[in-house]
């Protein structure tokens, strides 16, 4: 007689990390709850298993209620909620830190056996940035909540979904300058998936609790990064610095332009954003990371050119023009 297959609930589990990993604990064999709140427009997770397997329910992480029902029953917690910019419902504090604080605890009175927070490289109480100070107190609320928790703490994350290559090839796509911010800063992009490999590693493993940096193979300055995108995409741009003091003003404007809006109009960069990235977003020297979980992070290149051949002059099609050519030649 089989046993009934353990429940995983993964909180953002539509979002661009979370779906990976609701994808990866479905080929697990174990059961995945997709806590959302909109359940409807995360349908799609329906498809990483057989039916009833993989499914999205409601819920609200600023209720406790909500949380609740959530996880009442599951054997394991992933928090993957997190956001980029305040809005004038959805603040860094109410989602980072709070509401991270509010999963764990209902989690350990549930008696869920492992749970997996979601943080970032840079999450630091004394940081200039309200997103980086939220990140830091959201780590200490989860583990005063739930000691044995697994924090994991991913560089800038890139894969199809990502909006960090793709927004950089979008503007190349449309102009021949590419503007920075913190251009000399240093990066080590990880792949999504390998962030969700290390998710489905401490749900399925035995691994010590604490926090875990994750960085791919490389490191790099955002204009490296920068240029990099350019090779793939094969266009040529003009990739550009732009002093703190004038990237501070644009800030400014584009955040009220979104508060104006109501958040219709999203800020392509806020004053919280150039604060975060004068900083290093790197893993540190004595920092767990990748070797301690047993994972070999992905390159870049082995990737970048999947998602973004599509911002290619031909698109999908500029190697059958570069074939032709060659024939005329």
């Amino acid at each position: 007689m089989s046993s009934t297959p353990p429940i995983v609930t993964i909180f953002g589990g539509s979002g661009f990390v979370g779906r990976y990993i609701a994808n990866r604990m479905a080929r697990q064999g174990w059961r995945v709850r997709v806590a959302v709140r909109r359940p409807n427009e995360a349908l799609f997770v329906r498809t990483y298993g057989v039916v009833g397997q993989v499914e999205p329910i409601l819920a609200n992480v600023r209720d406790r209620a909500s949380v609740k029902r959530a996880i009442d029953g599951a054997d394991a917690v992933v928090d993957c909620v997190g956001i980029l910019q305040e809005t004038s419902r959805q603040k860094f504090n109410a989602i980072h830190s709070e509401a991270a604080g509010r999963i764990a605890s209902v989690a350990a009175a549930a008696g869920v056996k492992r749970l997996v927070h979601i943080s970032a490289i840079g999450a630091d109480e004394n940081s200039e940035s309200a997103y980086a100070r939220s990140k830091a107190k959201g780590e200490d609320a989860v583990r005063h909540a739930f000691p044995d928790a697994v924090i994991l703490r991913p560089s800038v994350v890139f894969g199809t979904e990502d909006r960090f290559f793709n927004r950089f090839a979008a503007i190349a796509r449309m102009t021949r300058i590419v503007p920075l911010v913190g251009a000399d800063s240093r990066f080590q992009p990880v792949y999504v998936d390998d962030v969700a490999a290390a998710a489905e590693r401490a749900l399925t493993s035995d691994v010590p609790a604490g926090i875990y940096e994750l960085g791919g193979p490389e490191v790099e300055t955002l204009r490296d990064l920068a240029k990099r995108m350019l090779r793939v995409i094969e266009r040529k741009a003009l990739v550009i610095n732009l002093p703190v003091w004038y990237a501070r003003i644009w800030g400014w404007a584009f955040d009220m332009a979104s508060k104006m809006t109501g958040g219709l109009m999203p800020a392509m960069i806020t004053r919280d954003q150039v604060k975060l990235l004068q900083y290093d977003n790197v893993v540190a020297k004595d920092a767990k990371g990748f070797a301690d979980l047993g994972i070999e992070p992905t390159a870049m290149d082995a990737i970048l050119e999947d998602y973004l051949y599509a911002f290619r002059p031909g698109g999908q099609y500029t190697e059958i023009v570069d074939s032709a050519q060659n024939l005329k030649a």
